[in-house]
C-alpha cells in the first residue's frame, strides 16, 4: 500500500513555492508533485509552458476504461498592495486556518486530490484509474490547459473534478469569461490647442456611457443567472498637455451557456461606436452539467454526505480550467469542488480551513473508490 501523505503538510509545502503569476515559475512546484506521484507508482509527464514554467499530468490505471480526472492549477495571483499579517509563503496555522498565498486558490485543492490519489494508489492500479492534470498559468486565462489541449497531451477521461475553492460544496458549472480591449483612436495635438486634434479619451468616455445601458437580450439561466459586463480599466494619453490619440477600455464580460462570444464581440464593437476596435484578451466558454446527470448526482450526494452541505445545485462566480478541459475531453460531466473558501480567493491573508482540507481528501478518496467500482453514468 502506498505510504499516506499528510494533506496539511503537502499544502504547506506547495504554499512555500512562490508561483505568483506573472511570472509564474511553477516548474519547481510541479517537480515536487511529480516526485511524490512517481514514488507512488504514477506515470508522469511534465509539459513546459515557458522557461521555469511547467504543467504536470499523472496517470495510474490499467486502461480498462476512461479514468476519472482531477485538475487544479499551481500558479497564484500577486500579493496585492495591502500588507499581510501572515507570511504569505509560510503556511502558518492559526486557530484552525492555514494561511498563505494559494491556500484557498488553489494549492489546498491540488494537495487534497494528490494525497487522495496516492492513498488510493493500490486500488487505482486495477481499473480505469485516474488522470491528474496540474496546470501552470490558469490565473491569466488558462494558458497551461490551453497548451495541453492544443498539443494533444490530455488523452481520455470519463468525468472531471475541478478542485477550485467551493468550501467542499458541489458546484455544477460557472460562467464563461470574455475579456476585451476596446480601443478608440484620435489625432494628437498640443494641449493648448485641442481644436487641432481629435481626443480619443472623449470617444472612449462616450462609448463607456453607452455600455452602461447595454442589454444582452438573452433569457436568464435558471442557475447561472444573467450575463454581466464590467468596465474595469481605462487608459489613454501620453501626458497631460497633449490631446490623446488612443484610449483603451478593458471589459470583463461573464457569459452563460448558448452565447456566441465572437458575435457578442462584434455586437459590442458596433454598440460602442466611435470606430472602436475590439480585441479579445481572454475568451473562455462557460461550463454547465445538468445536476441530474447520473455521475454528477452521485458524486454530489457523496460529497454532501461527508461535508453536510445541501444538495441544491450551485455554480462558481469565477472561471476554471474546465473551460478548456471539459470540451477537450468531449463534454464530460464536470464537478467543481475543493476545500478552499471562495470568498478568500485573491484576498490578503488568504487561508483555507484545516478541517476542509482533510474533508476534501476524504471526499476525493470516496469519488475514486466509487469510480473504480463502476463509474455511474460515465462512458466506458
Amino acid at each position: 500500500m502506498a505510504n499516506p501523505l499528510d494533506v496539511v503538510d503537502v499544502t504547506r509545502r506547495l504554499i512555500a513555492f512562490e508561483t505568483i503569476n506573472p511570472p509564474g515559475s511553477e516548474r519547481p512546484c510541479a517537480e515536487y508533485l511529480r516526485d511524490l506521484l512517481e514514488d507512488a507508482g504514477f506515470r508522469t509527464e511534465r509539459h513546459d509552458l515557458a522557461p521555469d514554467r511547467a504543467s504536470l499530468i499523472a496517470r495510474l490505471g490499467d486502461g480498462s476504461g476512461k479514468p476519472l480526472c482531477f485538475t487544479g492549477h499551481i500558479d497564484t495571483v500577486p500579493l496585492g498592495a495591502q500588507a499581510w499579517t501572515r507570511d504569505p509563503f509560510g503556511g502558518e496555522i492559526v486557530d484552525g486556518r492555514l494561511y498563505g498565498r494559494g491556500a484557498t486558490d488553489m494549492k489546498s485543492g491540488v494537495a487534497a486530490f494528490v494525497c487522495a490519489s496516492i492513498a488510493e494508489a493500490d486500488r487505482l492500479r486495477d481499473g480505469p484509474g485516474v488522470v491528474l492534470v496540474i496546470t501552470a498559468g490558469e490565473e491569466t486565462g488558462c494558458d497551461g490547459a490551453v497548451a495541453l489541449a492544443r498539443d494533444g497531451r490530455l488523452g481520455k477521461a470519463g468525468a472531471l473534478v475541478v478542485a477550485e475553492p467551493t468550501a467542499n460544496a458541489p458546484f455544477v458549472g460557472h460562467k464563461g469569461a470574455l475579456w476585451l480591449t476596446a480601443r478608440t483612436r484620435g489625432v494628437t495635438a498640443h494641449g493648448s490647442m485641442p481644436e487641432h486634434g481629435d481626443n480619443a479619451i472623449y470617444k472612449a468616455a462616450r462609448a463607456i456611457a453607452r455600455l452602461a445601458d447595454f442589454d444582452f437580450n438573452i433569457k436568464r439561466h435558471p442557475v447561472l443567472g444573467t450575463p454581466t459586463l464590467n468596465v474595469g480599466r481605462v487608459q489613454g494619453g501620453m501626458n497631460v498637455n497633449s490631446v490623446p490619440d488612443r484610449a483603451d477600455i478593458g471589459l470583463d464580460i461573464r457569459t452563460i451557456p448558448g452565447m456566441d462570444h465572437a458575435a457578442l464581440r462584434d455586437t459590442l464593437a458596433g454598440y460602442m461606436g466611435e470606430g472602436a476596435e475590439v480585441d479579445a484578451m481572454v475568451d473562455l466558454n462557460g461550463v454547465w452539467t445538468e445536476p441530474a446527470t447520473p455521475w454528477l448526482a452521485a458524486a454530489a450526494a457523496r460529497a454532501n454526505a461527508v461535508s453536510g452541505h445541501s444538495a441544491e445545485p450551485a455554480t462558481a462566480a469565477y472561471f476554471t480550467d474546465a473551460s478548456i478541459l471539459t470540451p477537450a475531453f468531449g463534454g464530460i460531466p464536470t464537478l467543481i469542488l475543493g476545500p478552499g473558501e471562495p470568498a478568500m480567493a485573491h484576498q490578503t491573508d488568504e487561508y483555507c480551513r484545516v478541517d476542509r482540507l482533510t474533508e476534501a481528501e476524504e471526499i476525493f478518496r470516496a469519488l475514486i473508490a466509487d469510480w473504480q467500482a463502476g463509474p455511474t453514468g460515465a462512458p466506458s
